[in-house]
């Protein structure tokens, strides 16, 4: 069984560590890219004789001419999150399975959501400005437990039900927006299914972990935040796009929000002219939630663990298939 890890050098050492590579090396060949390249003619090389195939992040979409190179490969081990920049129509044709690291990743991910959720409640962010302008806050009526209010939840995928997972430590209402999912599969996870006008208006955090797909751009815009309560705080730790920055601006501006914690903006790095970069409740992070730096050996073992099951003939827990492409970020 041959093994061939497409991704380049610096970036394997990143995601694989010493132990997984060992690990990769008991199920079977394994063949490194040892280049810091990841042009077509190294990929096409690489992928002679392979019956797996490890991409990542930087790996070009593995097109009909390059999959001629494998015709024995039956499984793509996407270590990275979103695979639509290197799947193709011929490798679904050829019958080749996938699988995607998003939920290693989206741990990291929704870990972060729950600790921006209990800092800002506890507010914080206002509370270490304050004391850093030489002040001591006597007032604490701003901190908030979690306990007896609503937390929504947009999306249920990898993330959002990890984020459901940790809220029920918690004495919360969790609240669950997501058309794709039953009742029952809601309730499962441990929260209530409600439609889109109810959790924006019934949360006192609401935390964004949809997809990035036309039917989510801009689901949080002036009308959505106009359902939210005043003090509501507001967590995307997901996509960008997801927002309409300048109505969130306006919104803010006008007194709406106790915070918005974004950790993603549209574009990224936000623009110099980004309104949100004017007011002190914005808290801004540089996509960090789900690439932390010792976390992302996360994606090795997750790799791994699939290859093992693949191997085994056991099913794939985070397979891909071609109908889920588009509803998935």
């Amino acid at each position: 069984m041959k093994i061939a890890m497409l991704l380049e050098e610096e970036l394997r050492r990143d995601l694989f560590s010493p132990a997984a590579m060992e690990m990769l090396g008991q199920l079977g060949q394994v063949v490194c890219n040892e280049t810091g390249n990841t042009d077509e003619e190294t990929i096409g090389i690489l992928l002679q004789g392979a019956d797996i195939a490890i991409s990542s992040w930087g790996t070009p979409k593995l097109t009909d001419a390059l999959l001629q190179n494998a015709p024995n490969l039956k499984l793509l081990a996407h270590a990275a999150g979103s695979v639509k920049g290197v799947v193709s129509d011929a490798l679904y044709h050829r019958g080749i399975r996938v699988i995607s690291s998003a939920c290693a990743l989206s741990r990291g991910v929704s870990e972060m959501a729950m600790g921006l959720a209990i800092t800002a409640a506890k507010n914080v962010f206002a509370y270490n400005a304050a004391i850093h302008a030489g002040n001591w806050p006597t007032e604490k009526k701003e901190a908030r437990e979690l306990f007896d209010i609503n937390v929504g939840v947009v999306g249920c995928g990898f993330a959002g039900a990890h984020f459901i997972e940790l809220l029920q430590e918690y004495g919360v209402h969790v609240l669950a927006y997501d058309p794709g999912l039953s009742g029952e599969r809601i309730h499962a996870l441990g929260a209530r299914k409600v439609e889109l006008e109810e959790i924006f208006r019934e949360s006192d955090i609401l935390s964004l972990h949809a997809p990035s797909i036309d039917a989510t751009r801009h689901m949080v815009n002036e009308e959505t935040l106009g359902w939210m309560k005043d003090d509501a705080i507001l967590i995307n730790t997901a996509r960008g796009t997801l927002i309409d920055e300048a109505a969130l601006a306006k919104c803010m501006k006008a007194g709406k929000l106790k915070y918005a914690c974004l950790d993603v903006t549209d574009p990224e790095p936000p623009l110099a002219d980004n309104p949100l970069l004017e007011i002190p409740n914005c808290i801004f992070t540089p996509h960090v939630a789900g690439l932390a730096n010792n976390g992302k050996r996360k994606i090795g073992v997750h790799v791994c663990e699939e290859i093992a099951r693949f191997e085994k003939g056991e099913a794939l827990a985070t397979e891909v298939t071609k109908e889920m492409l588009a509803t998935i970020a």
